[in-house]
């Protein structure tokens, strides 16, 4: 979905893996699924967050998947820029990574419930 002239794209096995590549420098974008196998994406993006505090590491913007809408929760206590709630779809992926890339953050509305108000 997001592999382009002007994009590569590494994957990492665990989340020690991710924060090593982190550490190491010259990583724009983390995309985090909220599941992964041995240290979750919260768990994640809290290490690198306590890295960048101290200087260990650059800031880089990390984009959660979630599995559901209250785990919009969670993506925000953790310090992400962006979140997209599965099913993903390429399109609204895409845009969250161009507002990650440009700077911006991105909150996927899509799962929002609706707003009723009374007259």
């Amino acid at each position: 979905m997001l592999e382009g002239p002007d994009v590569v794209v590494e994957e990492a096995g665990s989340g020690p893996e991710v924060i090593d590549r982190v550490r190491q420098k010259g990583v724009d974008l983390v995309i985090l699924d909220l599941q992964i196998r041995n240290m979750g994406a919260m768990a994640i993006t809290l290490e690198m967050r306590n890295d960048e505090s101290f200087g260990a590491a650059d800031p880089v913007a990390v984009l959660m998947l979630l599995d559901r809408r209250p785990d919009v929760f969670i993506a925000r206590r953790s310090g992400v820029e962006g979140f997209v709630i599965k099913p993903l779809d390429p399109q609204r992926l895409r845009n969250a990574v161009r507002a990650l890339l440009r700077g911006e953050s991105y909150e996927d509305e899509t799962f929002l419930p609706a707003t009723v108000r009374a007259q």
